[in-house]
């Protein structure tokens, strides 16, 4: 049970969000902790794939961040993958979130993401159409995710399978006549899939944050090349960070050089390309990850940190 002051509105009230009054569908209550997006400051919907991929995750992360520097609110469901990771970042740039529930918005769900509940409830809001102790349901995170498109200017589709719940939110993105981008992957990867079919059928290709701050007016020219600079000064950077660490041993540092900053590797395939025992490698990564030289995207599955 939330610790938070509760909020009730109707439709009636002078606090109903404006973006929602003049779209069909809409529920005839809200529930929420801390406050509701501000009506006249740009609002980015983010959301995605639970099981995101390192690429999915930075990305989601990037984008935030630019769109927090620019003043623009953020929007999701506070799940497990693309959608929490953009919204931590959005907070931890200074900027403003707000996480639609499939539960009561008293309830943290997953539980898992209890520190990114508490930052919500204090430094933007958690909202929910579903009365106070309503437990998480399935049915509920498809009706709920009308209500993020609503509360959206435009709606980021980062990474996303062929058939996956992101779907549903696109469709109601569409039929309240919101502008949909999406984030293009590689072909073949199925966790872009979805995307990648999105840019087919006229979504705005998200290529950099710019794209999509240009359609709010945000900024006036983009580059193409501005996020892999920045990417590649930071793989630059961990480089000269790595050779001058003294607390690394030589075997670790070799252990490091051989992930990849894009694909995640198994322990067993490092050991193989290395000629290494599994049980040096697995250890000497463990200790890279706590020295920020390394990260575990998926369990069991490591890549360099690039920042």
């Amino acid at each position: 049970m939330s610790q938070y002051v509760m909020h009730h509105i109707t439709p009636e009230s002078p606090l109903w969000p404006e973006r929602m009054a003049p779209l069909p569908g809409m529920p005839r209550e809200l529930y929420y902790i801390g406050s509701l997006p501000e009506e006249h400051t740009p609002t980015i919907g983010i959301i995605g794939s639970r099981l995101c991929s390192s690429y999915g995750h930075r990305t989601a992360e990037e984008f935030a961040r630019a769109f927090a520097s620019r003043g623009v609110q953020t929007i999701s469901g506070m799940a497990v993958g693309i959608d929490g990771y953009a919204q931590e970042a959005t907070l931890q740039a200074g900027g403003k979130s707000f996480a639609v529930l499939g539960s009561g918005a008293d309830v943290c769900y997953p539980p898992g993401n209890g520190r990114l509940y508490d930052e919500l409830c204090l430094r933007g809001g958690v909202i929910s159409e579903l009365k106070p102790g309503t437990p998480p349901r399935g049915p509920n995170f498809a009706s709920r995710n009308r209500i993020i498109s609503a509360l959206s200017d435009i709606l980021l589709v980062v990474e996303a399978k062929m058939k996956s719940g992101t779907n549903i939110t696109v469709e109601f993105a569409l039929s309240q006549g919101k502008t949909v981008y999406a984030v293009p992957g590689r072909v073949g990867d199925h966790l872009s899939d979805g995307c990648n079919y999105l840019i087919s059928q006229g979504a705005g290709i998200a290529f950099s944050p710019e794209a999509v701050l240009s359609e709010l007016g945000l900024v006036s020219s983009f580059s193409f090349g501005r996020e892999t600079k920045a990417a590649e000064a930071g793989r630059r950077k961990k480089d000269r960070d790595l050779a001058a660490d003294q607390a690394i041993s030589p075997e670790e540092r070799d252990i490091c050089r051989g992930l990849s900053f894009e694909d995640p590797l198994p322990p067993d395939a490092l050991a193989r390309s290395l000629s290494l025992p599994v049980s040096r490698v697995l250890a000497a990564l463990t200790d890279l990850v706590l020295r920020g030289y390394a990260e575990e995207p998926v369990r069991g599955l490591y890549i360099r940190k690039r920042r």
